[in-house]
């Protein structure tokens, strides 16, 4: 990569870093009686209200409220909040170990739609490694449901590169939605699309 003269990397959460099982989640949630899980979780078209969620539009007690009218039935926070979280799974060490190593040669950032239970829970149990937390994986972390604005809307590419300043002819954008990454490649990033699981660490070597 190097002699391509990259220097940034933008690298995606969700099935990028770490493994993802949306069909756990949909069980899960099938067991507290919700309805219709499986449209609701459909990966290209999501109801509004999770997109609101991933954009910070509205709370974690209101995206609870939202599903509890659904199932239509007592439910707890914590039920609610551990099927939703059994959407994922883990990141392998090997990235972990990579993401330490890329830093001591480019300047990597985390771009990722997101919300907020999710990224707590990852903060807890996916990110510390050996002494590691996330904030040390990374130079910034860039969440949706912080910025208020998500992927692939072109408004959220432009600011992280109004934010750190950085040359997008300079930059490596890897996300595994092709919509995401051809957003990026009209500013000028260069982009790779890695396919679900699959092990991107050669692009480094």
């Amino acid at each position: 990569m190097k002699r391509k003269g990259i220097k940034n990397l933008i690298i995606d959460f969700g099935g990028v870093l770490i493994d993802l099982d949306r069909q756990r989640c949909i069980e899960n949630f099938k067991k507290l009686g919700l309805p219709n899980v499986e449209v609701m979780l459909d990966l290209y078209h999501q109801q509004d209200f999770f997109h609101n969620y991933e954009k910070g539009l509205i709370s974690s007690d209101e995206f609870r409220s939202i599903l509890r009218e659904k199932i239509d039935k007592p439910v707890t926070d914590a039920q609610i909040n551990e099927a939703w979280n059994s959407f994922l799974l883990s990141i392998p060490e090997y990235k972990l170990d990579l993401l330490l190593r890329l830093r001591k040669d480019y300047v990597v950032y985390l771009l990722s739609n997101t919300n907020d239970l999710h990224w707590q829970w990852s903060l807890q149990h996916v990110f510390p490694y050996k002494t590691f937390r996330a904030e040390d994986y990374f130079e910034h972390i860039y969440l949706s449901y912080e910025m208020k604005m998500a992927k692939p809307d072109v408004e959220i590419f432009q600011k992280v590169l109004d934010d750190t300043g950085i040359n997008p002819k300079e930059t490596l954008f890897i996300d595994d939605s092709e919509a995401n990454c051809r957003t990026a490649e009209t500013l000028g990033i260069s982009t790779y699309t890695p396919k679900a699981g699959e092990d991107w660490s050669p692009l480094f070597k």
